[in-house]
């Protein structure tokens, strides 16, 4: 079974990462959403709430198979993560050239502490490329519209929020 970890902050998850999601099912068998902690970010929702939007998300609205998407928080290093689910892939999500300098350091630096583990960069379709969670917060806080850009939970989550 190949299985590959698709770390992010999914501060909230966006559309734009679904789409990366179901692409990555493409190459592997498993996937494993991790969300991350880290204490160097302001976060909008907290791990737990995170968790439970992201599940809702990809179960109830956009009706993903679960038997293939595990959902996890993490504190620790990616490659760490990928040892722990046995994965062999760390799936990374591209939208914009001013993405790949970043991520090109980040899968470097993955690489050398870890030669096994490879990683493969994904890009959404199109329409979704302009996403980004900190534009959805943004547009929610000033009361735009969002439901092009997440799923109805959400919307939801965030209005019981703001």
């Amino acid at each position: 079974m190949r299985t590959a970890i698709y770390p992010g902050t999914f501060d909230p998850i966006t559309l734009g990462h679904a789409d990366v999601i179901q692409k990555s099912l493409k190459v592997c068998d498993r996937l494993i959403v991790a969300t991350t902690n880290t204490k160097n970010k302001n976060y909008f929702f907290p791990i737990d709430r995170r968790i439970e939007i992201i599940k809702e998300s990809l179960f109830s609205d956009l009706k993903f198979n679960k038997k293939r998407i595990v959902i996890v928080p993490f504190n620790t290093l990616t490659i760490d993560l990928c040892k722990k689910y046995k994965a062999s892939i760390i799936i990374r999500g591209l939208r914009a050239v001013s993405d790949f300098e970043y991520e090109f350091q980040l899968a470097g630096m993955n690489k050398k502490l870890n030669n096994n583990i490879e990683t493969i960069f994904l890009m959404s379709d199109i329409e979704n490329q302009i996403i980004s969670s900190n534009f959805v917060k943004e547009i929610a806080k000033l009361n735009g519209n969002i439901s092009q850009f997440v799923t109805k939970s959400v919307i939801r989550s965030i209005k019981e929020k703001i």
